[in-house]
């Protein structure tokens, strides 16, 4: 499942108009990454460049410019090179990458350092990202001194440097139809990754098989893991980032698994927390129950108009509540809210964006305010509590760790929860691992 090439160039087209006339930008693609040696990750192409290009192969830059007749869009990338290829893979070339990803121009990435000075020559401002790559901004620079000493002809340098993220990561904040169904299908696979993976647990496994159960839901769905798998078995539960996922799972404690997939560069992010055995003990129960609470009362805010932490807010209210009924905290609720007393238990925020990046790009205040929700925006709600073995709580509640997270888009009318296919009901858990 991709994206079509038509969202890709309507994207582009989009950028073109909000740069305006006398303005280029300029994005570099991900550089490969060293595993060791001489063994490198998985490629994984940045997101921004993705966003707009399509292009899956390192060694490009992509250059737009407003208004240019011989083509707004212009693609440096790696020639053809059968030799190479026959080593690591198919290249499309220059011209493979005006024929499938509908660039106007395409250039040999060789030619770019004398004619990237061409086309930034007379531009008043460039759109780029400094900082994020070294190497390439090392490039821009040399191309700026080039530019400046082109004055003495009478072409003035750019006045002006844009951070490109600005225009484009809000473009990117809201969803299109076709991104929507892409992230429909990455939380579809996760869910069905996540219900294998209860239904194979039991006493005497290991974390890491769990996670293999995972790791082969997403892979035999055509997808891939959207970040490392967490897979916390009793006490780890209780470690926010947990990933060695190499402890036995043991009967009478409960396993927490966050684990999502990514599908054309578009994530999922999920989390249940179950019991190993099949079985929630009453205090185990009872403080899943508080979390799903607290989710309920999050993902009711998730509408339009409200603002970005408006689900965080409900969520404290109900767990600030909670803990008190449950004598883990002492005090009247509104002040232990204000004092965020509620943080020794529940240390994190409840969502945050999602798309291409898990946490994915979009600001979360403007002027000093939350933003506002909006049809389109697609984000996280995963409020949790985690009560590591501590002086002044009771013995019953020790290493008891509870995370539950959706990822939810907001609608017109409210919002639709993507990953709903995962139970989180305690009954229907249970009845799915009695099977």
């Amino acid at each position: 499942m991709k994206l079509p090439l038509s969202e890709f160039v309507r994207r582009r087209r989009r950028l073109l108009r909000l740069m305006g006339r006398g303005a280029a930008a300029v994005l570099p693609a991900a550089p490969p990454r060293i595993r060791n040696r001489d063994a490198e990750y998985p490629y994984r192409q940045d997101s921004d460049f993705y966003y707009l290009s399509g292009f899956p192969e390192p060694e490009a830059v992509l250059v737009l410019i407003p208004g240019r007749r011989a083509g707004q869009t212009v693609l440096f990338c790696r020639e053809r090179d059968p030799a190479r290829e026959i080593w690591h893979g198919r290249r499309a070339g220059p011209e493979g990458a005006v024929r499938d990803y509908g660039v106007d121009e395409a250039w040999p990435i060789s030619e770019l350092d004398a004619t990237l000075v061409e086309l930034l020559a007379g531009k008043e401002r460039i759109f780029y990202n400094f900082g994020l790559n070294a190497e390439f901004d090392a490039c821009m620079i040399t191309c700026l001194n080039r530019l400046r000493a082109k004055g003495r002809s009478g072409i003035a340098p750019p006045r002006e440097f844009v951070a490109l993220e600005r225009p484009l990561h809000a473009m990117r904040l809201l969803k299109s139809p076709a991104e929507i169904r892409l992230m429909r299908h990455a939380a579809r696979v996760a869910a069905a990754a996540h219900v294998d993976a209860m239904r194979m647990c039991r006493p005497g496994l290991c974390e890491y098989e769990l996670e293999a159960a995972l790791l082969h839901g997403f892979r035999a769905a055509g997808s891939q893991p959207s970040y490392n798998p967490i897979v916390g078995g009793g006490a780890n539960a209780c470690i926010l980032h947990y990933t060695e996922n190499n402890s036995p799972l043991n009967n009478g404690e409960m396993v927490l698994i966050d684990a999502g997939c990514e599908v054309d560069h578009y994530a999922s992010d999920i989390t249940r927390t179950f019991p190993v055995n099949g079985v929630y003990s009453p205090a185990q129960r009872t403080i899943y129950e508080l979390v799903l609470a607290a989710q309920e009362a999050a993902i009711a805010k998730c509408r339009p108009g409200n603002s970005w932490n408006a689900p965080h807010d409900a969520a404290v209210r109900v767990l600030t509540r909670g803990l008190v009924q449950l004598k883990l905290l002492r005090g009247e609720v509104r002040e232990l809210i204000k004092k965020e007393s509620y943080k020794r238990f529940y240390m994190h925020r409840t969502g945050h964006w999602l798309g291409m990046d898990v946490h994915d790009v979009g600001d979360y205040k403007s002027g000093g305010s939350w933003c506002r929700l909006e049809p389109g925006m697609v984000l996280t709600v995963e409020p949790g509590l985690y009560i590591p073995e501590q002086k002044g709580v009771a013995r019953k509640w020790w290493n008891i760790g509870v995370r539950i997270e959706d990822d939810v888009l907001i609608t017109r009318s409210g919002c639709e929860v993507l990953s709903r296919h995962v139970p989180k009901d305690p009954d229907a858990i249970e009845a799915l691992m009695a099977r």
